[in-house]
């Protein structure tokens, strides 16, 4: 019987022109990973919205009903692929894309502190070196949509005490975005960029390593 792994991204936010997550999710919906039998693939794309994020997110969860959710967000800024390691139980943040900013706010006023990813982390930034793609565990999601959508992920399978293992990789930006960036503002810091092409390359390994993990 094959496994399902729900893989999501975010649509653009922040002033930025595009997101390379909705093109990776775009490129991988509907793969089957790791050979016949192994892993398929459904693809999400998630509103920058507080409100909105995780119900779109909760939604797919609930109609794919997956082994394995795998989060996607851009780290603009961050040179390498960062597999996240943790998620707090706080939003504290610039506005998201609805005009709504967080100022140390809980996700859940009843749930834990934090949750740590249950992927094989160690394992997946091991593979991309291996494959010559720069990779990093990271210790802090951030509190913007992106720590959102993984706490509040985490704290559903949690408290449902479903079998179902989650968790958050954060990507560079790509060359496009890294363009578009320093088009808009001559005085911009130059931006560390993958090729498109890169990327989804990476998180195909990534998905490879998960799709092993279900052997």
């Amino acid at each position: 019987m094959m496994s399902k792994l729900l893989l999501s991204g975010f649509e653009a936010f922040l002033g930025n022109a595009i997101n390379p997550t909705e093109a990776i999710v775009s490129t991988l919906d509907g793969r089957e990973i790791g050979g016949a039998g192994a892993l398929t693939v459904t693809g999400t794309i998630l509103p920058v919205d507080f409100q909105h994020g995780f119900e779109r997110l909760l939604a797919a969860y609930r109609r794919v009903q997956p082994d394995i959710v795998l989060m996607l967000g851009l780290a603009a800024g961050r040179p390498s692929i960062s597999v996240e390691r943790v998620a707090i139980n706080c939003d504290d943040s610039a506005p998201d894309n609805a005009g709504r900013a967080a100022h140390g706010s809980l996700i859940d006023p009843d749930g834990a502190d934090g949750y740590f990813s249950t992927l094989p982390i160690e394992r997946i930034v091991r593979a991309l070196k291996d494959h010559g793609y720069p990779a990093v565990i990271s210790n802090s999601a951030g509190t913007y949509l992106c720590n959102h959508v993984m706490y509040a992920m985490l704290n559903h399978i949690r408290a449902t005490h479903a079998q179902v293992r989650a968790g958050f990789v954060h990507v560079p930006a790509s060359h496009e975005l890294a363009v578009s960036a320093a088009s808009a503002s001559s005085s911009a810091t130059p931006m560390p960029s993958w090729s498109q092409r890169d990327l989804n390359a990476a998180i195909e390994i990534a998905l490879e390593v998960l799709a092993e993990e279900l052997v």
